[in-house]
């Protein structure tokens, strides 16, 4: 963080030097970019991220949207077709609020961005898979949780909310792996502490459980060495085949 205090998290573990919350999924043959943090194209970059077939907003809060003129690059690979992109009405809103000039059907010049906005369907099937969508309550919005399935296997990401609801409950039950929203130790209004994630995913009983979103208070190996097993906090960089 910004002018951060001494005795937060050690900065010489390079698992406590976050970036905001992107996840790339590889779900049959599509390649889904879920979230566009500010340093977005640094992430792609590093971890070799060089193609995405469509994109999901899960809301439309600074940290997950303004990384999304960057995604230009994507629709150069696409023959300056627009790339799909999906939200909840709010995200779409705050879309062509902040990017008015990439809701086209091409981009505007070569080399911009060029977004197809459309709703974000219950069941959004892909060749080779499917993402399901539901609702999280984020105080004073709701986001989209996703949950990517492929020849059985499961994975729910469930980032940025203060809870699961029974619906949301349901589609990530005994997922593979789940990724859930654990942004600190201290109560917040509109994310689940990390004790409350760890409920949760107990209550889910998810083979691997990972948390997300964490604050400059979570230390990763002193928090990481506290949690239960099969619960792990994420960190920048994190692979994972189901």
């Amino acid at each position: 963080m910004i002018a951060q205090p001494d005795g937060l998290c050690d900065l010489r573990d390079e698992r406590n030097w976050r970036t905001r919350c992107s996840v790339h999924v590889t779900v049959g043959k599509a390649r889904v970019q879920v979230d566009a943090a500010q340093e977005l194209r640094l992430q792609c970059i590093r971890n070799g991220i060089t193609a995405v077939d469509l994109f999901i907003l899960t809301h439309g809060h600074a940290d997950h949207i303004l990384g999304m003129d960057d995604l230009r690059r994507f629709c150069d690979q696409r023959g300056g077709e627009a790339l799909p992109v999906y939200s909840t009405e709010e995200g779409r809103d705050r879309v062509r609020a902040v990017f008015p000039y990439a809701l086209g059907g091409r981009p505007a010049s070569r080399g911009y961005p060029a977004f197809d906005v459309r709703p974000m369907p219950e069941v959004l099937p892909v060749e080779g898979g499917t993402i399901r969508a539901t609702l999280l309550p984020h105080r004073p919005i709701e986001v989209l949780g996703l949950v990517f399935e492929e020849a059985g296997r499961k994975i729910a990401y469930y980032t940025d909310c203060s809870g699961v609801p029974p619906e949301a409950a349901r589609l990530a039950e005994e997922a593979d792996v789940l990724v859930l929203d654990g942004l600190r130790r201290r109560p917040h209004p509109s994310h689940m502490t990390i004790d409350e994630a760890v409920e949760t995913a107990r209550q889910l009983r998810a083979r691997r459980t990972f948390l997300t979103h964490m604050t400059a208070s979570v230390d990763h190996a002193t928090v990481d060495a506290e949690l239960p097993p099969g619960v792990q906090l994420a960190y920048d960089g994190l692979r994972l085949s189901v």
